[in-house]
């Protein structure tokens, strides 16, 4: 059974709200892959845990009408660009490579990270630079 942002297991309850999502994505995995129901959720859980241990909350200030704004990573969502003879990782609006890959796969594998981590979208382009797809992880 599938568990959702919603309808988790039980042992999952007392966990803070992003490491319990992170519980949830590995745990979902975990089944598909065939493990039964108690060992995914206690792999997903100790997996989730070392996540964010390994990726921790970033902050960044801003300001609108309401006060301070917070932000997880960047406020930017982030772009797979050509660059020269490569690939290359932008945040929105910038003009200025996050990185600069030689194959498009790496860059994209580097933007969909960050943007899961920073809750934003990883928007990919083609060589022609018009936009391919992207992924939403808001």
């Amino acid at each position: 059974m599938p568990w959702k942002k919603n309808d988790y297991p039980v042992s999952m309850k007392n966990l803070e709200s992003r490491v319990r999502s992170k519980a949830i994505e590995i745990a979902n995995a975990l089944l598909d892959e065939g493990y039964q129901e108690g060992r995914a959720i206690a792999i997903a859980m100790a997996k989730a845990k070392e996540w964010n241990d390994d990726h921790p909350l970033h902050s960044y200030s801003g300001h609108d009408n309401s006060g301070p704004m917070r932000y997880k990573g960047s406020p930017f969502n982030y772009h797979v660009v050509p660059h020269g003879d490569g690939w290359a990782v932008k945040e929105e609006g910038s003009d200025y490579a996050r990185l600069s890959t030689d194959t498009k796969a790496e860059a994209v594998d580097k933007a969909r990270e960050w943007a899961s981590d920073a809750n934003k979208c990883a928007i990919i382009h083609r060589k022609d630079g018009t936009v391919e797809t992207s992924h939403n992880y808001s």
